[in-house]
């Protein structure tokens, strides 16, 4: 099943028939009630959960997804099955199998597939389907389970912009920034920016820095020949938070990623990880995303860096909509 006619699945599932009658639904976006018979989900739970992996670093024990568990068999499953976001591995004649393919009226494809339906069991709920073969189950979640997280990861990608977005994105900063700085962002408009030396700073710290900050820099150097390595990007980040950031970060190396830019009209390199508070400052963290971006026209490399603290949150979502923000950048 191509991927237009899972999205049709997902929205065009009937609303009418049952919705008004059913509870609803309960539970964070990212947070999903797998049902599965435990002796299937034995099976298959690390190679499911190992599909599930964070396509942004975030910090060292955050998933994007938050996935429990739950024997469909057993009388909880009558409560857990009513969350936002539930998903079910089986076969049909599985009666959590059964009961969301009933919502469909497209017809199904022939197991292994993955499919998407609404309102099963609760208004404003989607389940998604595993729906498997009677044997090679096992193998057919490990073919099913990396396009079920692309599925799901775009999901969540759109609701994390719109989420973004919704005080509205302020055009008027954009334009003044392709006409007087030579590039430009797509910002919400809560983002507060200042300059100093050539350097653009975006910051969002609502409802509190003490609770949540988001902050993306801009700055630019004279274009080399060759773009700079991973020693070489870190220590211009080390250099850069010290002498622009309210206060110091240090970069934690566990959990490092270098490689080319991809999402961007241009050229360049990218280094994620995290930052911690240096020893004797206040405890705090949080990931980072550094870029150097090429741009011939005006013979700069420019520096993208964005940072976020969220303690006690799920940094995921923001660390999305960071990504989002670099991705808009361009060379004017």
């Amino acid at each position: 099943m191509n991927r237009q006619l899972i999205v049709a699945l997902a929205f065009g599932a009937s609303l009418v028939a049952t919705g008004c009658e059913l509870p609803p639904a309960h539970g964070d976006v990212n947070a999903f009630i797998v049902g599965a018979s435990p002796e299937l989900w034995a099976q298959v739970e690390d190679v499911f959960l190992s599909a599930m992996e964070p396509t942004i670093q975030t910090v060292r024990s955050e998933r994007p997804f938050r996935i429990t568990h739950q024997d469909p068999e057993l009388p909880d499953w009558g409560v857990l099955n009513r969350f936002r976001q539930v998903l079910v591995l089986g076969v049909r004649g599985d009666p959590w199998i059964d009961q969301a393919l009933a919502q469909t009226e497209e017809s199904v494809a022939e197991p292994p597939e993955v499919l998407q339906v609404l309102n099963v069991w609760a208004r404003g709920q989607q389940v998604s389907v595993l729906l498997l073969p009677e044997t090679g189950q096992v193998e057919a979640v490990r073919q099913l389970a990396g396009r079920l997280h692309e599925i799901l990861d775009d999901q969540f990608r759109a609701y994390a912009v719109n989420r973004m977005f919704i005080s509205g994105e302020d055009l008027a900063l954009e334009d003044s920034l392709a006409t007087d700085a030579g590039f430009s962002l797509r910002l919400p408009t809560v983002y507060q920016y200042s300059v100093r030396d050539s350097v653009f700073r975006f910051r969002n710290d609502n409802p509190s820095p003490a609770e949540l900050i988001r902050e993306v820099s801009v700055s630019w150097s004279p274009l080399p020949e060759t773009d700079p390595n991973a020693s070489e990007l870190r220590s211009w980040r080390d250099s850069f938070s010290s002498q622009y950031y309210n206060d110091p970060q240090v970069v934690d190396t566990m959990f490092v990623s270098y490689g080319p830019v991809e999402g961007s009209d241009l050229a360049g390199v990218e280094y994620q990880a995290a930052w911690v508070s240096p020893p004797g400052a206040w405890p705090a963290g949080g990931p980072f995303i550094t870029r150097a971006l090429r741009c011939p026209s005006r013979d700069r490399l420019y520096y993208l860096d964005a940072w976020l603290y969220a303690p006690g949150r799920d940094k995921y979502e923001y660390m999305i909509q960071l990504q989002t923000i670099l991705d808009s950048f361009r060379c004017h």
